[in-house]
């Protein structure tokens, strides 16, 4: 290699050492930028922060609702809770049979639907009670005609026209034409159905009512809701056939599931609290049954609940939790169950400081619903929102808002 190679090639390393430096200045210089992240993140953390205190005064209290109250010790109910399931109400549950053999006519109720005692269902043509209505118009017809004899009868004897005998058979025949018509009327009654149930009114009903004579009407027992619908158009029934079921769904059973070890606290008559396990509602209710078997696959006694549902919320097949008081226990701390809020998915009292309230975290312990128990968070005499705590919770809310913002 000479020395003019030599020399370019110094050049050319020179050149290429220049042209590195350059390009790695400028990432130099802006290496330090970050530097402000630590007071960017002091920020962010200031601005995450919730305050935990509401300021009102004494005006501003009064005005929200907000009522005070001192923690104290107190005894608290305990319950056992027991797994149970919302069942139809048996007792306001019917199934609607036709009790004659027909063909379906006409269907006027859908599944769902809500019905008032009386309403017709459904009509059905049956040759049946064709046959029964015909009985009973021709009881009565030989009934007005057992009459008319009887009354002809009757005065030809007082005349001295026509012999006692004649005058007692008249009156017999009478009496068994009366038994014949009760007996026909009383058959269509224990169907459900009569004579001035879409064939007329009696026997002057004539050639009209006799078309009418076979129309089965199918009718609500009481007010309730269609939970089923067992016939079509055109169809063939039975005479035992359960084409409708009824329920009267203003009152639900809780039925419960009771080991043997709990039996001794689930009386007839207790007042029990019913907890629905899908979403957030509670009702009570008092103890109707308990069952005196145990099931042979669940060991378990049956009992049951009777429960109001005037809004429908208890729906049948629902699964609950059913809270049975056991006895009363002494708790040191306890508050009102309704003063204990959930903030940032921790439980916490409102305890009243010089200006307003703070948000005070606790350990919550045994609750009848009523009162609850303070295990950590909390002393005796502290003044705390017994009531309203809900706005308080929704004013601190507003308040990390604001100050986020």
């Amino acid at each position: 290699m000479n020395k003019q190679q030599k020399i370019i090639i110094a050049v050319m390393a020179l050149i290429g050492l220049l042209l590195a430096a350059w390009m790695l200045l400028p990432r130099r210089a802006a290496a330090p930028a970050p530097a402000p992240a630590p007071a960017e993140a002091e920020h962010g953390e200031h601005r995450e922060a919730r305050p935990e205190q509401v300021t009102l005064d004494d005006a501003q209290i009064k005005a929200a609702g907000v009522t005070l109250a001192l923690a104290a010790p107190a005894d608290i109910g305990v319950a056992i809770t027991l797994p149970g399931e919302i069942r139809f109400n048996e007792d306001r549950t019917a199934h609607v049979v036709p009790k004659l053999a027909g063909v379906v006519t006409s269907v006027l109720a859908e599944l769902g639907q809500n019905v008032r005692q009386g309403q017709v269902l459904a009509v059905i043509a049956s040759s049946g009670l064709s046959e029964q209505r015909s009985e009973l118009l021709s009881a009565e017809r030989r009934l007005a005609l057992a009459s008319t004899t009887y009354e002809r009868e009757h005065r030809l004897w007082q005349d001295k026209i026509s012999a006692e005998q004649d005058y007692l058979q008249a009156r017999q025949a009478l009496s068994e034409a009366e038994i014949a018509v009760r007996n026909a009327r009383q058959k269509l009654s224990a169907i459900g159905a009569g004579v001035g149930a879409g064939a007329g009114a009696g026997a002057g009903a004539g050639a009209a009512a006799g078309a009418q004579l076979n129309r089965l009407e199918l009718r609500a027992p009481f007010d309730g809701v269609v939970m089923e619908k067992h016939l079509a158009l055109g169809e063939a029934v039975k005479e035992d056939a359960a084409v409708f079921t009824i329920s009267d769904l203003s009152n639900v059973w809780a039925e419960i599931a009771v080991p043997p070890k709990d039996l001794a606290l689930v009386r007839v008559g207790e007042t029990v609290v019913v907890k629905a396990s899908a979403f957030d509602a509670q009702a009570s209710g008092k103890i109707t049954y308990v069952g005196s078997l145990l099931g042979e696959q669940t060991r378990t006694a049956k009992a049951r609940v009777a429960l109001a549902n005037p809004e429908r919320a208890w729906r049948p097949g629902l699964f609950v939790s059913v809270d049975v008081l056991s006895g009363r226990a002494a708790a040191a701390v306890a508050v009102a169950a309704d003063a204990i809020q959930t903030v940032d998915d921790k439980p916490v009292v409102f305890v009243k400081v010089a200006g307003g309230f703070r948000a005070q975290p606790v350990v919550a312990g045994r609750s009848d619903g009523r009162l609850t128990e303070i295990v950590k968070g909390l002393a005796a005499g502290a003044q705390y929102a017994a009531a309203g705590s809900f706005v308080l919770k929704a004013e601190l809310g507003k308040d990390g808002a604001e100050h986020a913002h």
